[in-house]
């Protein structure tokens, strides 16, 4: 039976409806009242034509539930009735930019180009966990009295497209508002992230200009057809946003600068002022945790044997995915064990031994337990994936929380790999990944992605370990196939408990005694404008950690890696007297990495290895810039690094003259 709400009406015997608040073609949005929580919340009642577009309505809203950012509004809850879905949302005090234009006049420049480069940091992140808008209008994007503007219902309008809601043309069904829509969207392609700058800019132009970019007409279809054929005008009389707009507005996508570069020319137009950058910094204005609102720098796995990478589909199912592998507590050096060169081994380094080997961690079964004393190695047994062909470990590339198995040909070139890494954070599996539970932990199974196949195992302590299997040569084995078979052997490692400990002691000058995001302070990051160094986000086992800008534009990665040659990760550079290696425009147009090398040591399989530290800056300005500010802050914490490894040795020192 059809119910249609009132106020009053009471939603999941939790959500108390009090009034209608909007209303649009993809449903009525009300304030209503959370009895759970006590607070006020906004939900928007949709009516989905059928079973299949109200579940992929849920998987938008699940996708749109994990964005966390100052411009974007938070999903909270999705509902599921017989005759309606209700979507809950931050309830945000605010008018849409449609009904601001409507209400007080077409907007500045500045004004409509402040709004546009927080809408952009809003795409920007999104963009960055995979989740497309697909309806970015005037009517989407809300504005607080005081000047900060929220992006709203991304996905929303896509799943619930009807009929009602289409265009249909010569080249297609067309889904979305004509005004602006993008010209390949007009055409009938797929719009992806680009579509969705490209209506950013459209949405700006209106609310300067009053019309279209395509300019005014009565029907619909006049608008698909001036957008086909890429007649759009030139921003005229937009003041400052005349480049911008012009660049957001490029008819052809391949040309259309990203929303990441949007958010920069749009900032260097007409920034937000004072008072609304503060507001976004502001952690109690915004009821969001400010850890949670960065954008995460790129994690490239770079090899020079081989490239075993995540693609950018393998992020997005993983969030925050980390690297590496290697090393203990920073302390007792009892029992250590000493390869060729008298450094230190790692637990399940060599390529001979057995698992069973590695000490059982204390805990409960399924976890990963403390971090620094797991020992990834012990999740991947080489000889059980011999069927695929000769196999090794590689137990000393990349970061520390990482271990690989290398598969090779009869000939001894690798053909595939596996990779196991340790992650803090909790896996999250959509509804097109395939799930299995085993004692305490639960398996996803991501879908294909070319040459590399990903498994996540989530753990009992709401902690992930990803298995990524890539092919790199053929003949070469099946990588799901590989990836399946090194998941196996993992999982039933964690049915007997919790991931092995570590079996001996990091070397005493090892960065893995250090905590990353002690070696850059305030005055270091003082080189990069709007970063809070009192906000960092530290990765697994403190071995790496981020420092951003509110709205993710800016700033700093410091990680602890691994490699057995650098000579070929960029140019020759000194950093703190020592030889050093910069490359600009390493993942972007807007970023720079630098190398520094810490020591050297021979691993116990006999790979010559580089423990190094790896800056990335990432930020507005040219590549020069960029890079001398990288190689400062890798000074600065090269130099830190020496103190602290003192600092430590010291204190060890004073313990045993205590304890004499």
């Amino acid at each position: 039976m059809l119910v249609t709400p009132g106020a009053g009406y009471r939603i999941a015997n939790r959500y108390l409806l009090e009034k209608t608040i909007g209303e649009g073609g993809m449903g009525v949005v009300w304030l209503a009242w959370d009895e759970t929580l006590r607070r006020r919340v906004a939900v928007k009642c949709a009516r989905p034509d059928d079973g299949e577009a109200a579940k992929r309505l849920k998987k938008e809203a699940q996708y749109a539930a994990r964005l966390h950012h100052p411009n974007i509004v938070p999903v909270f809850d999705f509902v599921e009735e017989e005759s309606a879905c209700w979507i809950v949302m931050e309830y945000v005090p605010s008018r849409s930019l449609a009904q601001l234009v409507r209400e007080s006049g077409l907007l500045t420049p500045e004004d409509a180009g402040s709004i546009g480069c927080q809408i952009a940091a809003a795409l920007a992140r999104s963009h960055t966990e995979g989740v497309v808008h697909g309806d970015v209008t005037p009517e989407n994007v809300l504005v607080t009295e005081e000047g900060v503007a929220r992006l709203m219902d991304f996905g929303i309008a896509r799943a619930l497209w009807s009929d009602a809601t289409q265009t249909h043309t010569v080249t297609g069904t067309v889904r979305g508002k004509p005004k602006y829509l993008a010209p390949e969207v007009a055409k009938g392609e797929h719009g992806d992230e680009k579509a969705d700058v490209f209506s950013l800019g459209a949405s700006l132009y209106a609310a300067v200009k009053g019309r279209s970019p395509y300019g005014e007409a009565e029907h619909p279809m006049a608008y698909l057809v001036r957008a086909i054929e890429g007649h759009i005008e030139t921003p005229e009389g937009v003041g400052p946003l005349a480049a911008p707009l012009t660049e957001l507005l490029t008819p052809d996508p391949r040309h259309r600068p990203g929303a990441a570069e949007a958010y920069k020319l749009l900032t260097r137009a007409a920034p937000p002022s004072p008072n609304v950058q503060e507001l976004l910094r502001d952690g109690h204005t915004l009821p969001l945790s400010l850890g949670s609102l960065t954008l995460r720098l790129p994690r490239p796995l770079r090899r020079r044997r081989r490239t075993l990478a995540l693609s950018a589909v393998t992020l997005i199912a993983v969030a925050a995915l980390t690297t590496g592998l290697v090393v203990f507590l920073p302390g007792d050096d009892k029992g250590a064990t000493k390869d060729a060169t008298g450094e230190s081994g790692q637990a399940g380094t060599d390529a001979k031994s057995s698992t069973s080997a590695a000490v059982s961690g204390p805990g409960t079964a399924g976890a990963i337990g403390v971090a620094r004393t797991a020992d990834p190695c012990a999740l991947l047994d080489a000889p059980s994936l011999s069927r695929f062909g000769d196999t090794e470990r590689d137990p000393s590339y990349g970061r520390f929380e990482r271990c690989d198995v290398l598969v090779k040909s009869k000939g001894g070139n690798e053909v595939a790999g596996v990779q196991v890494d340790l992650d803090k954070n909790p896996a999250e599996f959509g509804d097109d990944v395939s799930t299995r539970r085993v004692g305490n932990v639960t398996v996803g199974t991501m879908p294909r992605d070319g040459d590399e196949c990903v498994r996540v195992i989530s753990t009992a302590d709401s902690k992930q370990i990803v298995v990524v299997a890539e092919r790199y040569d053929s003949p070469s084995p099946d990588p799901c196939r590989l990836a399946d078979a090194a998941t196996d052997h993992a999982v039933s490692v964690l049915d007997r408990g919790a991931v092995p400990r570590r079996t001996t002691t990091t070397a005493a000058n090892s960065l893995a005694r250090l905590d990353a995001c002690d070696l850059l302070d305030a005055a270091a990051l003082k080189r990069l404008p709007g970063v809070d160094p009192r906000d960092p986000e530290p990765d697994f086992g403190d071995w790496g950690c981020d420092w951003s800008s509110p709205d993710g534009a800016t700033g700093a990665q410091l990680v602890f890696n691994r490699d057995n040659d650098l000579s070929d990760d960029g140019d020759p550079t000194v950093v703190a007297g020592r030889r050093s290696y910069v490359s600009p425009r390493e993942s972007g147009d807007d970023d720079c990495v630098v190398r520094t090398p810490h020591r050297s040591y021979t691993n116990s399989v006999g790979d010559e290895t580089i423990e190094h530290l790896m800056v990335t800056v990432h930020g507005p300005g040219s590549a020069g810039r960029l890079c001398d500010t990288a190689k400062a802050l890798a000074t600065t914490a090269t130099e830190n690094v020496t103190k602290d490894l003192k600092d430590l040795k010291g204190r060890k020192d004073q313990k045993g003259l205590n304890e004499k």
